[in-house]
């Protein structure tokens, strides 16, 4: 009603050719209109167009006094159908402002949520998406380059931003954004909305595949399986609304090597060096996993890259023959330089070559059995022999001078009766 008596007031001015002072009041009950125009009463003129003598008012008003404001009552003849027309504009106008500003309060507070929605119409530029009371329009860049969107098709989108517009409120949505995964497994695994497992990390491919990074903040927690659920229950159901998007869950650890290695899952690797200054990881995975840590055109190896910020090397047991790495070099260089009893300081890593041998100094041993092959073993000084450990299991012995290889039973049956006579 303010909106109108404000719309009225316009009219009469524009049809009076005036600019005084004036007030339209609206009778609520019959609809009646009356105009009247406000004169301050004052002793001397001073705005001759709002202003108005005291020996003048007190023919309208004989109890008018100075300071006070005359209404005086100038209401058109033809008033009520001018009026009628423009109230109408008024009011389909303040409503279609009211819609905007109660869709725009709605969906404000919403943003980052996941909405359901309903494609309205899809073309190459944009898919319009209905979201009850408003629609939502999601860019190309924002769709899933492997999904075809229908007419019809229900659909959940992230809420991605709310703007102003003279025209109504935009609502942008997205079906690409990490936070879609991210709010879908909050939706699904009710230890993430709780709070019991965070999700630390997500890297994604949209439409192909995407790697999830979670950490228990309760003890007990299992943060995979409960991501996964009963039978792969949840995960599945993510999957599907994903229309068959892959996703690793992986478990997040504060150790970089270890976050690194369960990146690359589901491959395993067997060592992981890091180049703290250059943020370079260097890792070495079986010869039969090199295939599952690149990935399909390196998906895999790109995914964990996105996800622990570290470039990532990989490497196969058989390609370190070939290459001088500086760990090696600065070990050799150390060992050449040791004096002749230097000490050994409890067991030392040496990795077997692809001809089953190893280095220890400058003197090889070997062969080991082909299952060690590319694997890293543990060395130790005892005495004259030199023993090799795998798993913390002694798997060969050898004569220090001679490189030969010595039985194992001797150690074995010395075990035994030292056990035996404990």
């Amino acid at each position: 009603m303010t909106s109108v008596e404000h719309a009225l007031k316009t009219v009469y001015k524009k049809m009076a050719n005036t600019e005084e002072e004036v007030e339209v009041e609206i009778d609520s009950g019959n609809g009646a209109m009356r105009v009247f125009v406000l004169k301050n009463v004052v002793e001397e003129i001073e705005d001759p167009l709002n202003d108005m003598l005291r020996s003048e008012a007190l023919t309208h008003d004989p109890e008018i006094g100075v300071g006070d404001t005359l209404r005086i009552e100038k209401t058109p003849d033809n008033f009520g159908r001018i009026a009628a027309q423009t109230a109408k504009q008024v009011v389909l106008q303040r409503i279609r402002d009211f819609e905007r500003d109660t869709v725009y309060d709605e969906y404000a507070d919403r943003q980052g949520e996941v909405i359901n929605g309903i494609v309205q119409r899809a073309d190459s530029r944009a898919v319009i998406v209905e979201l009850g009371k408003a629609e939502a329009v999601m860019p190309a860049r924002e769709q899933v380059p492997t999904e075809r969107y229908r007419p019809g098709q229900r659909v959940k989108v992230l809420l991605l931003e709310v703007n102003k517009d003279p025209r109504g409120p935009q609502l942008i949505v997205s079906r690409s954004h990490p936070n879609l995964i991210r709010r879908l497994f909050e939706m699904e695994v009710p230890e993430i909305f709780s709070g019991a497992v965070e999700i630390m990390e997500i890297a994604r491919e949209p439409g192909l595949r995407s790697k999830v990074a979670v950490a228990a903040r309760q003890e007990k927690v299992d943060p995979v399986g409960s991501c996964v659920g009963v039978r792969g229950v949840r995960i599945q159901n993510i999957v599907n609304e994903l229309y068959g998007e892959k996703i690793d869950v992986i478990e997040w650890s504060a150790d970089t090597a270890t976050f690194i290695a369960n990146a690359l899952s589901p491959a395993k690797p067997t060592n992981v060096t890091l180049n703290e200054g250059e943020k370079v990881a260097t890792v070495i995975v079986p010869s039969d996993q090199m295939s599952l840590a690149i990935g399909k055109e390196g998906q895999n190896a790109r995914l964990a890259f996105k996800l622990t910020g570290w470039r990532i090397d990989i490497k196969d047991p058989e390609s370190l023959r070939d290459q001088d790495f500086d760990l090696l070099r600065q070990a050799r260089a150390a060992l050449d330089q040791a004096p002749d009893d230097f000490a050994w300081q409890g067991r030392q890593p040496r990795l077997v070559r692809a001809d089953g041998m190893i280095g220890v100094r400058d003197k090889e041993f070997g062969p080991l059995a082909s299952d060690l092959v590319g694997m890293s073993v543990d060395v130790e000084m005892r005495g004259d022999a030199l023993e090799v450990y795998y798993n913390r299991a002694l798997r060969a012995r050898f004569d220090y001078e001679s490189g030969g290889e010595l039985p194992l039973d001797e150690v074995i049956n010395s075990a035994e009766a030292v056990s035996s006579g404990s």
